[in-house]
């Protein structure tokens, strides 16, 4: 076992050219703050920090897969692997300054990942798109 949370996020994170150390900045700051948990009034108006969760941060360089083209993705849009786990570290180290507890796979490695899927809640966030 890796990693492991109970109640929380589990977030897939890719990492493509043009990303830097402000994207994550900017993603860490959305998802400690992004209000998904119910309150017993609203469906979706508490954050992972008001409920007290976790955050298990699970790189996944398959999200930038362009399937426009072809029968098989291409993932040139995909930042070099060293690149991306530098990167993939600091957005987990930005949700970490931000209070939020967090556990993380293995960069680059083949992992099973069980997920129970309390909603059906599913979120994109693209930071060169929300930001």
């Amino acid at each position: 076992m890796i990693g492991q949370i109970d109640l929380g996020l589990l977030v897939y994170v890719g990492a493509g050219r043009g990303d830097g150390p402000l994207d994550a900045k900017a993603l860490a700051e959305k998802v400690s703050f992004l209000r998904v948990f119910p309150d017993g009034r609203l469906p979706l108006n508490r954050s992972v920090l008001d409920v007290g969760g976790a955050v298990l941060v699970v790189s996944q360089f398959t999200l930038l897969g362009d399937c426009r083209r072809g029968r098989r993705p291409s993932f040139s849009d995909a930042l070099d692997p060293a690149e991306a786990e530098s990167l993939i570290a600091t957005f987990t180290r930005e949700l970490q300054g931000r209070g939020v507890s967090t556990m993380t796979g293995r960069f680059g490695a083949m992992m099973d990942v069980e997920s129970l899927n309390w909603g059906p809640v599913t979120i994109l966030l693209d930071s060169k798109k929300v930001f």
